[in-house]
This record gives structure tokens, C-alpha cells and sequence, in this order.
């Protein structure tokens, strides 16, 4: 019996999971498999935790204040926020936070302590942290840093908060995606359970991963992230809730001149093109980011811990989405990839 696309989610037994392709703005193949909580069927409107599935709409929001004039690629940051100077940041520009070279890859210990709904006290402290590498020479994956930069940017340029500023976007254009989850989308989202035996502790006991990880505390726990304070909390690096039509929609859209549109052609080719190649000091190894995205040879997208992808092909010509409540590695993605690719 051929593979489809049903039968690999049947075969990976996920507790609930849906993927999704998008060719020439039509949805071509669609799945889902399993529940959203162990009882209600997964269905293709359902939303999940996607972690950093959302920094490339995070970055798109920053980049739409550039378009409009509020901000500048290259503009330091301290010129919109002073106090972000310290610790020798003066020199990191809006294209280094954008591109993951600004040496903040993960909040200060004093975070560890802050709650993770309290946006003033975490975006303080980052102003008063020292940067790990020198701003620009070198890369580390922001891993939830990422969106209170973005988000203090757009603040500090336009008076609106990141998540306020997407959500008008992302209805104007379609896009069934979340950086904070409203009252009357909060039946949609599925639970998250930890599927592999790994989770946390992959990140929890990795010496690298744990500082990036775990302040503020709470982001590795299904509990807390089952529970509506999270999902209703706007943490633009890693709290998109998306379903997976709404994430491969997004992409067939990077493609097919609908960002492009909204950007302008200039601003856009900035956004999905390479912007640093290196070892990247958190992933550990050889990373090309651009604004918002990883890219190489066949494709641009990004994935989030617990397993989600979002991601366009290059070879094939389609944009594609994997989301998944069950919190574990990238293998389901990644069998998702295979069978497309084949």
C-alpha cells in the first residue's frame, strides 16, 4: 500500500497531529490524526502549541514597521530603547535581534525568578544583560529572548505590542496562527503531553539549552502550557498556537507574492534572504538564518521544540505544515518531509 499522507500520521502514533500542503494557494493534501485532549477528535481547524514556529512571524511584524518607516534594519536598537545599551549592546542593530547575532540567547538567572506573564520585568532585564559574543560576530538561536526584542522594537516604534500588531495581519491575510490565544479561539486548543521520555529533560540537563530554556520557568511544563494564562499570554518567540492549514498557508504565501505585497519587494527579499552562516553557539552546529527563518539548499521554515515544522520547498514547489500536541523530536516532521520530498 502506497504511503499518503494519512497513513504516515496514522503510523506515527501521535496522540494528536495534523499536517497540511499548500500548492499554488490551494490546500493539496491534508491530514489529522487522534484527539486534542484524549477524548475530542483532532480536526483540521484544531490549534496547538508550535514554540518557535513563531519567530518568522514575529520578525514579519517587526519587519512590517519597517516598511512603514518606524524603524530602520540597521538602526540600533538603543535608539529606540536607551537603556538597552548597556553591556556594551550599544552597537546591536534591529538586523542583528532580527538574525539571532545580538548574544542574548537566553534571559539573565535573575529570570529564572520572574514570572513568565510579566513582560516589563523580563524585557528589563534583557536591557541590563550583558550580550555573550560581541553584537554581529557571531550567532546564537534567541530561544525565548527572540520575541520580547521583537516585541520592544515594535513597541518602542509604533506604541502597539507585538502580538496585537500580528493578529491584524494575520487576519487580514487569512492565517490561522496565534501569538496569544483570544477567549473565543481558546476551545479550538489541543493539550500538550510529553511523548518522548526525553522531554524535559533534553533541555533541562543540557548545559547549554537549560539557561535558554528554562528562565522564566514553566515553558517545558504541559501543565502550565495547558493552562489559559499561558495561551493567553503573548510570549512572540515561542507562543504561536497554530493549526497546520493556517502554518503551510503562511508559506504558500512567502512564496507566492502575498508577503512580498505586504512587505514590498525590497524589504522581503531582506526577510527570506541569508543574513549570517555559521556554528551556531546554542543549536551547536552549522545554521544559515535570515530574518525569522533557517534556510538552506531545499528549503526555508522553521520548527519548534516538541516537534511542530513549518516550511517551504524549494525542490518541490509547496508550502507544508506539521503540528502536533505531542511534545518530542523532529522524527515526525521529519517522515512528513520524506514522503513529500519523494
Amino acid at each position: 500500500m502506497p504511503h499518503t499522507l494519512q497513513t504516515v500520521l496514522d503510523d506515527l502514533g501521535d496522540p494528536g497531529a495534523a499536517a497540511c500542503v499548500v500548492r499554488d494557494g490551494e490546500v493539496v493534501d491534508e491530514a489529522v490524526t487522534g484527539t486534542r485532549d484524549g477524548s475530542r477528535p483532532w480536526t483540521t481547524d484544531t490549534l496547538v502549541l508550535t514554540y518557535s514556529c513563531a519567530k518568522p512571524l514575529a520578525a514579519l511584524t517587526v519587519l512590517t514597521a519597517v516598511r512603514d518607516g518606524a524603524l530602520g534594519l540597521d538602526q540600533r536598537v538603543a535608539e529606540l530603547w536607551p537603556a538597552y545599551a548597556a553591556h556594551g549592546k550599544g552597537g546591536t542593530t534591529v538586523r542583528h535581534v532580527l538574525s539571532h547575532q545580538a548574544g542574548l540567547p537566553a534571559f539573565p538567572e535573575a529570570a529564572a525568578d520572574v514570572a513568565y506573564d510579566d513582560r516589563e520585568a523580563l524585557t528589563a532585564l534583557l536591557a541590563d544583560a550583558a550580550p555573550v559574543h560581541e553584537p554581529g560576530a557571531a550567532c546564537a538561536e534567541h530561544a525565548l529572548t527572540y520575541g520580547h526584542l521583537c516585541d520592544q522594537l515594535v513597541r518602542r516604534a509604533t506604541g502597539e505590542g507585538l502580538a496585537e500588531r500580528f493578529a491584524r495581519v494575520a487576519g487580514e491575510h487569512g492565517w490561522d496562527l496565534h501569538l496569544r490565544v483570544a477567549g473565543a479561539d481558546l476551545d479550538r486548543v489541543a493539550d500538550v503531553v510529553a511523548l518522548d521520555p526525553t522531554w524535559p529533560a533534553a533541555y533541562v540537563d543540557d548545559p547549554r539549552w537549560a539557561p535558554a530554556m528554562t528562565r522564566p520557568a514553566g515553558l517545558l511544563d504541559p501543565a502550565e502550557l495547558n493552562r489559559e494564562r499561558w495561551r493567553t499570554t503573548a510570549f512572540p518567540a515561542v507562543s504561536l498556537h497554530a493549526s497546520a492549514r493556517g502554518l503551510a498557508t503562511f508559506y504558500g504565501h512567502l512564496a507566492d507574492g502575498t508577503v512580498s505585497g505586504l512587505l514590498g519587494r525590497a524589504l522581503h527579499e531582506e526577510y527570506v534572504a541569508p543574513q549570517v552562516t555559521g556554528h551556531d553557539l546554542l543549536l551547536d552546529r552549522e545554521v544559515t538564518w535570515t530574518l525569522g527563518f533557517q534556510v538552506d539548499a531545499d528549503e526555508i521554515g522553521m520548527g519548534g521544540a516538541g516537534g511542530s515544522a513549518g516550511w517551504w520547498s524549494f525542490r518541490g514547489g509547496y508550502a507544508a505544515a506539521y503540528v502536533t500536541r505531542g511534545l518530542g523530536t523532529h522524527d515526525r516532521s521529519e517522515a512528513v518531509w520524506e514522503l513529500l520530498e519523494s
